[in-house]
């Protein structure tokens, strides 16, 4: 009866189709400072130097890329652990350096330099920026309002901010 068993689990599972959510094989980075601690002004600062040091088109592809994944990361972090005023911030930041990666590729065309593999990165990392998206879309209030002790509430309207965040990324698609 045991066999009978274990071999109805292992046909099960073999019969199952497998489900699987990712769209992309492009990976995230891991999580670096986050608000609040010391090192993120550092790295703040570090930040805002080194975008100095990455010039031309492709360059500029390199670390807009980076730091919308950077942001990605925060604000899907910030989000989980209900920092929604961070994490929207996070999130605009992101959208922002998000929407100046296609300028730059569409200038190294312009120059008539080979961006097919830029291209290519930039559909992997739509998809998957796209699929976090949608993840935290699940588990966000629409709205929610922010009330400091000594300052006026902020209502922040996270789905809003969360489907411009996807509109962002589908047209570089």
């Amino acid at each position: 009866m045991r066999v009978f068993r274990i071999f109805f689990i292992v046909i099960l599972f073999l019969l199952l189709p497998q489900i699987s959510f990712a769209q992309s094989n492009y990976v995230l980075p891991y999580p670096s400072g986050m608000p609040g601690s010391i090192a993120y002004k550092f790295h703040l600062i570090y930040e805002n130097l080194s975008k100095y040091w990455h010039f031309g088109n492709f360059g500029q592809f390199e670390y807009n890329l980076k730091m919308a994944d950077k942001y990605l990361v925060e604000a899907k972090t910030l989000f989980e652990y209900k920092q929604y005023l961070l994490g929207h911030e996070a999130l605009k930041k992101s959208d922002s350096y998000f929407a100046k990666i296609r300028s730059s590729l569409l200038k190294a065309e312009k120059e008539n330099k080979n961006a097919i593999n830029k291209i290519i990165t930039l559909k992997e990392a739509s998809k998957k920026h796209i699929e976090v998206l949608k993840k935290i879309d699940l588990d966000t209030p629409d709205i929610f309002i922010w009330e400091p002790e000594k300052s006026s509430p902020t209502t922040l309207f996270l789905k809003k901010a969360i489907i411009e965040s996807i509109k962002i990324r589908e047209n570089s698609l």
